[in-house]
């Protein structure tokens, strides 16, 4: 599959909101969550107004088509993400459209924002994933580690010193 990472263009930004859907882990795939799940605030925050300085976004484009997207925040305030861990560490979120999943566009996604990340001089940076989720085996690969873990979800952190 033929494919580039770039950032994504101020117009795209929209497209999050089908990301952020996404990115939602469906454990029943015959009941998905209502669309309108992302409207809770602790979800909300992954998107809204997005385009802050500490806001960055990568997506995955097969010819001009948009087909995945990595996106990170510095989620501060009264909500916070679910990986929040503080004020200067980047959360991330990743998604892609069902049919282009476990095909290692996400592990791409995911190694080039933590080059980003780097570059960009931050420390590290943090997630939260349910434990029953496929993706944790890719998160581990690409260097992230359990920091905390919950019942049912993993704080991870990854040290992008050590990349």
């Amino acid at each position: 599959m033929n494919y580039k990472i770039r950032e994504i263009k101020p117009s795209e930004t929209c497209l999050l909101k089908d990301f952020l859907y996404e990115a939602i882990f469906q454990r029943d795939e015959e009941n998905p969550l209502p669309k309108d799940i992302i409207n809770k605030p602790e979800l909300r925050v992954f998107i809204e107004g997005f385009g802050k300085p500490d806001d960055c976004c990568l997506v995955a484009d097969i010819n001009g088509k948009v087909v995945g997207a990595v996106w990170t925040r510095i989620l501060s305030g009264e909500v916070k993400g679910y990986g929040n861990i503080d004020e200067d560490t980047p959360e991330f979120a990743i998604s892609l459209y069902k049919e282009y999943r476990k095909m290692g566009i996400g592990t791409a996604l995911m190694r080039r924002m933590l080059e980003l990340l780097k570059e960009r001089g931050y420390k590290r940076a943090s997630l939260a994933v349910q434990k029953d989720n496929y993706a944790v085996r890719m998160y581990k690969k690409v260097g992230f580690k359990i920091f905390k873990e919950s019942e049912e979800e993993y704080l991870m952190i990854c040290d992008l010193n050590s990349h």
